[in-house]
């Protein structure tokens, strides 16, 4: 078990996903008690993202042409061989041919890669949207763990997964922390829900594990839950839920 100054070190890790499960669990526990430490998750996968997004530029259209027109007058080097040599060997000879085939070759294969190029070209706007889109969360999530009057409450699931949810009052925003979270089956997702004493309101699907934004207003809320719905989610529970959480009063 690594201890408190050792778990301030294991923020690229948690924002790459390179943990442990077991390091996974005690660094998400921590993380909820330690602004620092969400301060620079946020700016890892941030950078994370940006990273992602990033494409390389395709060379000019004419830049095969204009290779394959050059070849056949750039002049290649002589073949090594020793002063005392009258004529060129038969490997030697092949060996001159050989440059001229192989930058024709590589030519051949940039062209096919040039196929590569424009559709990663096509794809860099959405991949520029969703790293944008994955950064206004972050930011979103950032504003409620590091929020001034930011509570937090732990548990667990009735399959023994670990829970925690952040709240903030100035946000008016809820975080949902789960860890261990099985599969819940073929057709079927985790809902989170507010429960506005007694009356459960929908707050979103959880797809992944790791810290999720909980949507809708944590006003009126007097607890959140988890609950196993059919895929696309439900208005109402249709299932017992795996957990419920007080919120701070």
């Amino acid at each position: 078990m690594k201890n408190d100054g050792e778990l301030h070190t294991l923020t690229g890790a948690y924002a790459l996903h390179a943990l442990t499960p077991a390091e996974h669990e005690v660094f998400t526990a921590h993380l909820a008690d330690c602004p620092s430490c969400r301060q620079e998750v946020a700016e890892f996968s941030a950078t994370a993202a940006r990273m992602a997004a990033a494409a390389a530029l395709p060379p000019p259209a004419r830049m095969k042409e204009e290779v394959l027109y050059g070849i056949d007058s750039v002049r290649q080097l002589p073949p090594l061989l020793p002063p005392a040599a009258k004529q060129l060997t038969f490997g030697a000879v092949l060996r001159r041919k050989a440059v001229p085939l192989a930058l024709a070759a590589s030519l051949a294969a940039a062209a096919a890669l040039g196929g590569v190029s424009v559709w990663q070209d096509q794809r860099t706007d959405e991949a520029r949207q969703q790293a944008e889109a994955s950064e206004r969360r972050l930011q979103d999530l950032t504003a409620v763990m590091a929020a001034p009057d930011a509570r937090t409450v732990h548990g667990r699931t009735t399959g023994g997964a670990t829970t925690s949810v952040v709240s903030s009052k100035l946000q008016n925003r809820a975080v949902f922390i789960g860890t261990g979270l099985t599969d819940p089956g073929e057709g079927r997702t985790y809902q989170l829900w507010f429960d506005d004493h007694g009356t459960m309101r929908p707050a979103g699907l959880l797809t992944h594990e790791g810290a999720t934004l909980m949507q809708g207003g944590l006003r009126g809320a007097s607890g959140v839950g988890l609950t196993v719905e059919p895929a696309g989610g439900s208005a109402r529970p249709t299932s017992r839920p795996l957990m419920l959480l007080a919120l701070p009063a």
